[in-house]
């Protein structure tokens, strides 16, 4: 599993063909949830609320990386890292 991005102890990961819709992971100690692209609505898993504000700050700034390493990942198996959250 790739891992796209790493930010304050969270780290993003992308599955190769993975079902639809477009998402990531978000991985936190020993918690994980999933995130939509497009609506970067939480749509499995949990996280501690400080820790999905960050991860959604961070998707916010980046959803078009997010959506193109999406459509890599599937088309090429290729990525590109997206920076951390600054």
């Amino acid at each position: 599993m790739p891992e796209i991005s790493r930010f304050l102890g969270i780290t993003i990961t992308m599955y190769f063909n993975d079902h639809l819709p477009p998402h990531f992971h978000a991985n936190y100690n020993d918690e994980e949830a999933s995130f939509e692209i497009e609506t970067l609505s939480k749509i499995a898993g949990s996280l501690p609320p400080r820790i999905t504000g960050f991860v959604i700050e961070w998707a916010s700034q980046h959803q078009k990386e997010l959506m193109a390493n999406w459509d890599l990942l599937n088309k090429k198996g290729t990525f590109n890292k997206v920076p951390p959250l600054v």
